[in-house]
């Protein structure tokens, strides 16, 4: 949850500041200051960048892998919960056909 207070950065000023720091040769932090930005949100961005160009840790995930990974979560919610309502109906039915 962010606080009321925290900065939204457009696409392309993240794309900029990921560039400045490949090509200045400048710490991360370093380029951070110098935009007036925290330095954990360019780390995290240039983390992600470096990931979706295959440069990425073992194990961490592109942005691409990172949105299928939200979306069958989501998926798999919903069939979880449909499958309670069915058991519920399933359960409904066999009372009413007992009686």
């Amino acid at each position: 949850m962010g606080s009321k207070y925290t900065k939204r950065y457009t696409e392309e000023f993240k794309r900029d500041a990921i560039a400045l720091v490949d090509s200045s040769g400048r710490t991360v932090t370093a380029v951070a200051r110098e935009l007036d930005i925290s330095s954990e949100s360019l780390r995290g961005w240039y983390r992600r960048a470096k990931a979706d160009r295959g440069e990425g840790g073992p194990g961490e995930l592109t942005s691409a892998e990172r949105e299928e990974l939200k979306r069958l979560r989501k998926e798999v919610r919903e069939q979880q919960q449909t499958i309670e309502i069915l058991k519920k109906a399933t359960a409904f039915f066999v009372k009413e056909n007992d009686r």
